[in-house]
């Protein structure tokens, strides 16, 4: 029995698959299912009912394939130990970000980040906050960078700033000269906002208090999947939605022409890091956040009602 046997384990879990697990651990899939063998001869029982599609753990070897990534956290723990009596950042995060933060944030500071750490690995996925939450529980991914707060005790939040939300319309609607504005004044028959499920969508109906307004009405059904393409379907329809402030950061002075401010006191979202119960690599986390603060507080300390947290 050896490590890499428990890492064929748990990739096995993670995607039911034997060909997929094969492909995400560098292996062919016939060295992937004989290490597999071995191991399921060693511990005398099967851990995976294989004659189901897809693949799934036998009752026993759930036992074994949690006991299996508490092992391998061990292991990873006397890493980070080792790595922390040293003064340089290093090893891998493997960091979740949600879509309508990612392409925001992360130009702010990933360049800089990895040119001060050069040790230091970063592999990012955009997830949904659900995915996030799903990937930090079985340790597929390190840390997630989302909207908060989620009220889930086994998740640590670490606020890293507050973002206002502003709106932005068409050129065509009648109040579009003023300024600032307040939640009451949206036009919800114009209103478009990210598909069902997206949790920006969620926060701006919570945070603008729009559910106790009249139900939005459209005659055009279109569910944008980014904050790109909601732009876009405004701007061609002299419709309204509402933004993070990041996300206008890059406007045109044109497009900053069509984007009003709310009245204080004004919506904010809040992101946060998050990472599962004990986390093994808070030092790599207590350089991102830093980072990230450094790089967020001189745009976001300019906007009224803004705390960036934690300095």
């Amino acid at each position: 029995m050896n490590l890499q046997q428990l890492t064929y384990v748990i990739a096995i879990d993670r995607f039911r698959h034997f060909a997929r697990a094969a492909e995400q651990c560098g292996v062919t899939q016939p060295t992937l299912s004989t290490m597999v063998n071995r191991f399921e001869e060693e511990v005398g029982v099967k851990v995976f009912d294989r004659s189901r599609s897809p693949v799934i753990p036998t009752e026993t070897g759930k036992l074994i394939i949690a006991q299996a990534r508490r092992i391998l956290d061990e292991i990873e723990h006397l890493k980070h130990l080792a790595g922390e009596m040293s003064d340089q950042v290093e090893g891998e995060l493997r960091l979740g970000i949600i879509p309508t933060v990612a392409p925001f944030l992360l130009p702010l500071f990933l360049s800089d980040l990895l040119t001060e750490h050069k040790k230091l690995k970063i592999s990012i996925s955009e997830l949904t906050t659900s995915e996030i939450i799903a990937q930090l529980k079985t340790n597929s991914i390190d840390a997630g960078i989302l909207a908060t707060p989620l009220d889930q005790e086994s998740i640590r939040e670490i606020p890293l700033y507050n973002e206002p939300f502003v709106v932005y319309q068409g050129k065509n609607l009648a109040y579009n000269a003023e300024k600032y504005i307040t939640v009451k004044e949206i036009n919800l028959d114009n209103l478009w906002l990210l598909e069902e499920g997206h949790c920006l969508r969620s926060q701006i109906a919570t945070l603008c208090e729009l559910k106790k307004q009249k139900p939005m009405r459209s005659n055009l059904v279109y569910e944008a999947g980014s904050i790109d393409s909601l732009k876009r379907l405004v701007d061609f329809n002299n419709g309204v939605t509402i933004l993070p402030l990041l996300a206008i950061r890059e406007f045109s002075k044109e497009e900053m022409a069509s984007v009003q401010y709310f009245k204080e006191p004004e919506p904010v979202r809040q992101i946060s890091i998050v990472t599962y119960r004990h986390q093994l690599k808070e030092r790599i986390v207590d350089v991102l956040q830093a980072m990230i603060r450094e790089k967020v507080e001189p745009i976001l300390g300019n906007s009224k009602a803004v705390e960036i947290l934690g300095i």
